[in-house]
């Protein structure tokens, strides 16, 4: 992706966002979904290593390569013109190859990319026994990564450092190990597996301190170590966006799979037809009329 000077670079758009309110991002891990998601009025959108892993059949330990994960990217940004965070898990290696993600999130399209302090092969936030690398060392990838922002978009693009040390070390060490990544040059901290939005309130009011402008994200994950907890609950603890990573795909597995039972018990979707999608609205999500010129969508030079 080029950014031209009339184009502005979706990082700025987000930053721009962020700074009037916390905005909701739904992950995305098709195009088709990312359609769906700004559909519905979103302002951004999420790509979700562990969505996109899972989509590919495969679990969220670090299987997919930097080309796959931008493939994505690309698919999900020309699909639907709003300014995306994407995960990047721990970099796909160290200083050249983290550098070279940084470069290739943006001009896959991507807003931003987050980074976080596990030792690869990583585990799920959520999961217990994760481990993580010295503070110092994931500091020196932050800033790292923080050259190349400034480098390929002037500094636009977002660098957001996810720490799990609440899980490992404590709350307090997360906190620490956060402002150390703000120091390194980090927009945007990540705090991973908080378990109340107290200890999500506590973590913002430390890092709002020792940095006011830093940007935080807050994780709506199911079936994890956080409490369902509402956007504007996080809005008012301080935090700048929430992604909700997995909601779309285990909403559409979890519909497929039920589908897949009866259609094995009765061998008829007729029970299903209520649940599906009908062939009108698929079109016209699509922007697509039967005999008339499709044009594709948010074209990128």
């Amino acid at each position: 992706m080029t950014i031209t000077s009339t184009q502005q670079h979706p990082g700025a758009r987000l930053r721009s966002l962020m700074q009037t309110k916390c905005i909701g991002l739904p992950g995305a891990f098709n195009a088709l979904v990312a359609r769906a998601v700004a559909d519905a009025g979103f302002e951004g959108m999420y790509v979700s290593g562990a969505a996109v892993t899972t989509s590919c059949g495969v679990p969220d330990i670090g299987l997919l390569t930097l080309n796959e994960f931008t493939h994505i990217i690309r698919q999900v940004t020309q699909a639907a013109d709003l300014p995306t965070i994407a995960d990047a898990d721990t970099g796909f290696g160290e200083a050249e190859t983290l550098i070279r993600t940084v470069w290739e999130y943006h001009r896959a399209g991507a807003a931003g990319l987050h980074i976080e302090d596990q030792v690869f092969p990583k585990r799920c936030g959520h999961l217990d026994d994760k481990a993580l690398i010295p503070t110092d060392a994931f500091a020196d990838k932050v800033h790292r990564a923080a050259q190349a922002r400034d480098a390929c978009s002037n500094g636009d693009f977002i660098i957001c450092a996810r720490t799990d040390a609440a899980g490992v070390e404590g709350l307090d060490s997360a906190i620490d190990r956060a402002r150390a990544y703000l120091d390194a040059g980090a927009d945007m901290i990540f705090p991973e597996g908080l378990h109340s939005l107290d200890d999500f309130k506590r973590v913002a009011d430390a890092l709002k301190s020792h940095k006011p402008d830093a940007f935080l994200l807050a994780n709506m994950t199911e079936f994890g170590k956080t409490p369902i907890i509402p956007l504007a609950d996080f809005a008012a603890a301080g935090y700048s966006c929430v992604i909700w990573p997995v909601t779309t795909l285990r909403t559409a597995m979890g519909a497929v799979t039920r589908m897949l039972r009866n259609l094995h018990a009765t061998g008829s979707v007729a029970a299903d037809l209520d649940d599906m999608q009908p062939r009108s609205e698929l079109y016209r999500l699509l922007g697509y009329t039967p005999g008339r010129e499709w044009h594709y969508p948010n074209p990128r030079s």
